[in-house]
């Protein structure tokens, strides 16, 4: 085939050699024959990292999440805000003001815990969901991934286990992987976290003779399920834990773009003793301001600030002193409503074309946030499945991605937060063409298609930054 006639959609045999090449380099592995020349000799420093560094391997998925990005490829993978629906104007003119007026102060360090200015905006946000707290009680991080490091940093040991939701947002789970945790699965269902299966779980942890040291949860508009922990689970799961003595980690940065009504009551609105909260702006405003927060009781929020300082000494000035502005003087709460607006519009062209193009699959039922998580029919591999959705030109985040026990084969997680309606209703219907292509050689070997030769499945099944 010469030049001109090669197809110009991604080649799935050519993403999964460029990943094989990351994967090999990653782990210190020489080259085999015919591998783009990614590296050529061992890793000299291999025997002298840290025994941590175990979990951090290269996996196939990740380059095919390269290979996604392009711009012919439909990605529904992508856990990115839609940027554009801001007012960058007001925001470029905040960011001018503040470097002509205050550049001195903008620019320097600043203070560990985080600027009072923007402590007490975040008071205010978090009036939102009931949450009465004091500037004080605020922690002020780089995003809340880096408040989700700083509690497993305070906490956890190696060994120690970590109860979290099955399945759990990605990045929480590598977290607790780098620290060397186990994570004890704990299902969902329609209206969340299960407090009977909590409650075994727990029970099943004592009789081994293993005590968990907290329960992760995201309670509203789930990453990746899309469920919402209900009213009446809410003071049941805080209940089991504090029968256990079980601290609770709320990840809460959805919680603000629900489609229907107020937010329900935080479960820190509920036992401010016993939660860690962490909230984002990452959501609700713009993940390039990488700001988040943690509120949590008075001695963790002392163990925090010391581990944030250790970590990063402290948070972006300049970006504190420009979302502190945002807060007071735009009206922020519309520009909440019209994300809330524009994502229910786009959830519902999701849920129309799931309906349309793949009746033989079932779905959540998102009332807020980002995410809708997809049962394949029996058999299929939604893992073994992505290199020929990506040949396809359609992209979604495999199930597995979201377990710490390789569970999650047959699910899958569409974002319909970036794509426009249009394109959503066209990968869903590219995705539908593959789905099909799958039952039909299940059909005709008849067996199930589970795994694939080609792709490894490590701690880099997830994706990166842009995708999470």
């Amino acid at each position: 085939m010469s030049q001109s006639q090669r197809p110009a959609n991604p080649s799935a045999a050519e993403a999964a050699a460029a990943a094989g090449a990351v994967a090999a380099a990653a782990a210190g592995a020489p080259l085999g024959a015919g591998r783009a020349a990614v590296g050529t000799r061992l890793d000299p420093w291999l025997s002298s990292y840290a025994e941590r560094t175990r979990s951090m391997t290269a996996s196939e998925i990740r380059a095919l999440f390269a290979v996604a990005n392009r711009p012919e490829v439909v990605s529904l993978a992508g856990g990115m805000p839609y940027l554009p629906a801001l007012p960058l104007d007001v925001i470029a003119g905040i960011a001018q003001r503040l470097i002509a007026e205050r550049g001195a102060v903008a620019l320097q360090y600043g203070s560990g815990q985080g600027e009072e200015v923007l402590r007490e905006q975040i008071v205010q946000v978090m009036r939102e969901q009931q949450i009465h707290a004091s500037p004080e009680d605020v922690v002020v991080t780089t995003g809340s991934q880096q408040a989700l490091d700083l509690v497993a940093r305070v906490f956890l040991d190696p060994g120690d286990v970590v109860v979290a939701e099955a399945p759990s947002y990605v990045g929480a789970l590598n977290v607790f992987r780098s620290y060397q945790a186990d994570v004890v699965h704990v299902p969902l269902d329609a209206d969340g976290l299960q407090p009977q299966a909590l409650e075994e779980a727990l029970v099943a942890l004592e009789a081994a003779g293993r005590r968990a040291k907290f329960l992760y949860t995201v309670p509203n508009h789930h990453n990746p399920a899309g469920v919402t922990l209900s009213a009446a689970r809410r003071p049941q799961v805080l209940e089991v834990a504090r029968r256990h003595g079980l601290l609770v980690l709320e990840d809460d940065p959805y919680a603000l773009l629900g489609f229907d009504g107020d937010p329900l009551p935080a479960m820190r609105s509920l036992d401010a003793d016993g939660v860690i909260h962490l909230g984002s702006f990452s959501k609700t405003l713009a993940p390039g301001f990488r700001l988040g927060w943690a509120v949590a009781p008075h001695a963790v929020r002392e163990k925090l600030v010391m581990a944030a300082e250790a970590s990063v000494l402290c948070p972006t000035s300049f970006g504190q002193l420009a979302v502190a502005e945002y807060l007071s003087t735009y009206d922020w709460k519309g520009q909440v409503k019209t994300f809330r607006e524009l994502y229910r519009e786009r959830r519902d062209a999701t849920l129309q074309a799931l309906a349309t193009h793949l009746p033989m699959t079932t779905w959540t039922q998102p009332k807020g946030g980002f995410y809708v998580w997809v049962t394949l029919p029996e058999g299929l591999d939604a893992t073994a499945m992505l290199p020929r959705a990506v040949t396809a030109r359609v992209a979604y985040v495999p199930g597995t991605a979201f377990y710490a026990d390789d569970q999650g084969r047959q699910h899958l997680r569409l974002s319909y937060c970036f794509p426009t309606a249009e394109r959503i209703q066209e990968g869903v219907r590219r995705l539908a063409g593959v789905v099909q292509a799958e039952l039909e050689t299940q059909a005709m070997f008849g067996t199930p298609l589970h795994g694939h030769p080609h792709l490894h499945h490590g701690s880099g099944d997830a994706p990166g930054p842009e995708l999470a």
